[in-house]
């Protein structure tokens, strides 16, 4: 997919002294980034902060840890506004770039019949230009772990600048790839250099068919997951299955978890913070079946709210 060329005096809002204050805060909880797009998912009825990576990144921080995102917005209002949620939340900001050509990403949002979310990606806008500098790659060496996707990848400089971000972790970061496919904004090219890239894959049932064949492996979800741990030498290997649970298989272990039964508000966001609750128990060390249902027990918390990014610090506490 090509993206349209643009202006590429970019300017970088992160300074050495600002990626010192993320290190150094970052003494009593692990660094979680969240690296990809940052965005406005547009409702009909109102608008909300958004973004697969960004959504990670906020649940960690309800969640104990220290969520950063990596991204870039517009030096416009929409922008300015994403700004101040974020920072109205105590997410550090310093690592969000602003580009002073392209807009701040946008989402619409419509929900089907069956209450299913269905979204229309705004092209053009600032975190197709997301940059890798040195500050940067210091911080995602202090990483304890990274969260990236394939949308945010759609375009060349972003692509590229993700693929560096993620190498430059250290060799004991849990590298985590949200598959995450939306729409045609995907190739097998950039999916088969994610998988080398990470250690821990998450994907749905739906993107295990469509990727299965893709990939020349088998859509049995325990098949499928043992080719890829070998292939691309996985540690990790979680499916979800929405209402079903999820199935997580590792290099010598698979557990079948079952679903949470929640009263589902939209599941905007819901599989974010499955993610989230996935790398949080797995930076505590804990086992694929406690994994998974801590991860299954957060979703299903997000699925009951409105919005990917409702405040539930106080809820999660509980768990």
């Amino acid at each position: 997919m090509q993206c349209p060329r643009r202006a590429l005096e970019l300017m970088k809002t992160q300074s050495s002294e600002q990626a010192k204050d993320i290190m150094t805060t970052s003494q009593n909880s692990p660094i979680v980034v969240g690296l990809g797009e940052i965005l406005w998912d547009v409702f009909p009825d109102e608008k909300r902060p958004g973004g697969a990576p960004a959504n990670v990144a906020f649940q960690v921080q309800q969640l104990g840890g220290q969520g950063v995102i990596v991204s870039r917005i517009g030096t416009d209002p929409s922008g300015d506004e994403l700004l101040a949620f974020l920072e109205s939340k105590g997410l550090q900001t310093s690592a969000i770039q602003r580009d002073p050509t392209a807009p701040t990403g946008r989402v619409t949002v419509s929900f089907n019949e069956q209450n299913q979310p269905e979204y229309v990606i705004h092209e053009g806008v600032a975190w197709d230009n997301l940059e890798f500098h040195d500050e940067l790659s210091q911080l995602m060496q202090k990483a304890k772990a990274v969260c990236f996707g394939t949308l945010a990848q759609r375009c060349e400089k972003s692509r590229t600048s993700i693929q560096q971000a993620v190498r430059a972790t250290s060799p004991d970061c849990l590298r985590v790839y949200d598959v995450n496919i939306r729409q045609d904004y995907y190739e097998i090219a950039w999916i088969e250099a994610s998988l080398k890239l990470a250690n821990i894959i998450k994907l749905n049932d739906e993107e295990v068919e469509l990727l299965a064949p893709l990939l020349g492996v088998p859509s049995d979800f325990q098949a499928f997951s043992k080719e890829l741990i070998q292939k691309f030498d996985l540690n990790l290997v979680c499916i979800t299955r929405g209402a079903n649970g999820c199935l997580l298989s590792s290099q010598d272990e698979t557990v079948d978890v079952a679903g949470e039964q929640i009263q589902v508000a939209d599941t905007v966001g819901a599989g974010d913070a499955f993610t989230a609750g996935l790398i949080v128990s797995q930076l505590q060390g804990k086992t694929l079946k406690v994994s998974g249902q801590f991860a299954n027990k957060v979703g299903g918390i997000v699925a009951s709210h409105h919005g990917a990014m409702p405040e539930l610090k106080d809820v999660f506490a509980n768990l």
